[in-house]
């Protein structure tokens, strides 16, 4: 298979699939006489084993231990097991930031347009949330 095989059946750009080639998530493939890369249906699967894993949230380095891991399949789970708690702690650490970012961007527009009811001109040196973010 042609790299634009590849990326019909795995979604991803060509570009995308040389990153990974570059990246060392896929083995380098041989080229033609005419430098076209060649693929194996191997490396459709380990592709979209690369995308699932990124959609988990894994980073490439991560998704890299993950590949390693499913070749050895030696005491695999209790790693992956690992990682998994690892990336669902740091997911909980993101969403409670994400909380509290909205708790202060909501306290933020409460003030606007308790300025705005008001009917008080907005100008910049009025302007609540310039003010705070200004100091």
């Amino acid at each position: 298979m042609q790299i634009g095989a590849v990326s019909k059946k795995t979604g991803l750009s060509p570009d995308a699939i040389r990153f990974y080639e570059k990246q060392r998530l896929l083995e380098r493939r041989v080229r033609t006489e005419g430098g076209f890369r060649v693929f194996q249906p191997e490396d459709v699967r380990r592709i979209l084993f690369i995308r699932h894993a990124q959609q988990l949230g894994f980073s490439l380095s991560e998704t890299r231990e993950l590949l390693l891991l499913e070749h050895e399949r030696i005491e695999a789970c209790s790693h992956v097991r690992d990682l998994l708690r690892a990336k669902v702690r740091a997911v909980r650490e993101k969403a409670e930031h994400l909380r509290r970012l909205e708790e202060r961007l909501r306290l933020q527009l409460r003030k606007c347009e308790r300025n705005l009811r008001s009917r008080q001109v907005c100008r910049k040196k009025q302007c609540p949330m310039l003010k705070d973010v200004e100091q």
